[in-house]
C-alpha cells in the first residue's frame, strides 16, 4: 500500500443543530478533493473554580488529606513565593 503525504490546517468552526460542521474560515485548499477531518472539542464545559474546589472537597479520593499524620508542613515551612514577573 502506498503512503499518501497529507498536510494539515488548523481552523474553528461550529457543530449546528443538525450535526453539521460550519468552519469559521475558508479552508486554503482548492477542491473538490476528498479530506481527512479530525474534530477536537471538549468533553466537558469548563468549570469554575468554585465547582471546581467544591468538586475535589467532596471527592473520596481525597479523604486520606483529613488524616492529621498527612499534616506534615506548617505556615514556618519553606520561603515566600511572590511571582515578579
Amino acid at each position: 500500500m502506498m503512503e499518501t503525504t497529507m498536510t494539515a490546517v488548523e481552523l474553528t468552526g461550529t457543530i449546528d443543530e443538525h450535526h453539521q460542521l460550519q468552519l469559521d474560515g475558508v479552508l486554503p485548499v482548492t477542491g473538490p478533493m476528498r479530506v481527512r477531518v479530525i474534530v477536537l472539542y471538549p468533553l466537558q464545559d469548563d468549570l469554575t473554580e468554585a465547582e471546581w474546589l467544591r468538586g475535589v472537597s467532596q471527592s473520596p479520593s481525597f479523604n486520606f488529606l483529613k488524616d492529621s499524620r498527612e499534616d506534615i508542613y506548617s505556615l514556618e515551612d519553606g520561603q515566600p513565593f511572590t511571582d515578579e514577573i
